[in-house]
């Protein structure tokens, strides 16, 4: 009971393919909040004792369910992975994109189900798929919405009965 009201707001990061890692690791630097960085393969070691690297197996979802099994009420995570944002966001945890898109109860629902119509779309041939290139303005957006999600993160760490 005495851990959960002095519990401090984490970030866990789906890493393997992250592209904004060094912002992550900027701005929490300057919140003074921890991060967790996860993957299936290996990682450039920090010397930060802020900054964990966790490695897990290659198996199917593995950093998926371990985020999802670590991330709680306040946390943050950075996640492209729609369905682990679905998992995260089921637990009360805060959850952007790298390109600062907010998955949250109003729009994951949505979000799943364009996923699974893309999905679709490229099984049947009628999609090529391609993703837009990850440009200077979508690392602007998550900078300004990461840093806004640390803010309400320690927000939330200040009133533990507040789960909102």
């Amino acid at each position: 009971m005495l851990f959960e009201l002095l519990k401090y707001p984490m970030i866990y990061v789906d890493a393997d393919a992250c592209p904004v890692k060094p912002e992550i690791l900027k701005v929490a630097e300057r919140h003074g909040i921890e991060v967790t960085l996860v993957a299936n393969s290996g990682l450039r070691p920090s010397r930060d004792p802020m900054v964990r690297n966790v490695i897990v197996s290659n198996a199917f979802d593995a950093a998926d369910n371990w985020i999802a099994e670590h991330a709680g009420p306040g946390d943050i995570v950075v996640t492209a992975d729609v369905p682990l944002a679905g998992r995260c966001v089921a637990t009360g945890a805060l959850v952007t994109g790298p390109t600062g898109r907010v998955f949250d109860v109003a729009n994951i629902g949505m979000a799943t189900a364009m996923r699974d119509l893309g999905a679709h779309l490229r099984e049947t041939g009628e999609s090529k798929g391609y993703n837009a290139a990850f440009s200077p303005r979508d690392r602007s957006t998550f900078l300004e919405t990461f840093d806004r999600l640390c803010r309400r993160a320690k927000a939330h760490q200040s009133s533990p009965g507040d789960q909102s």
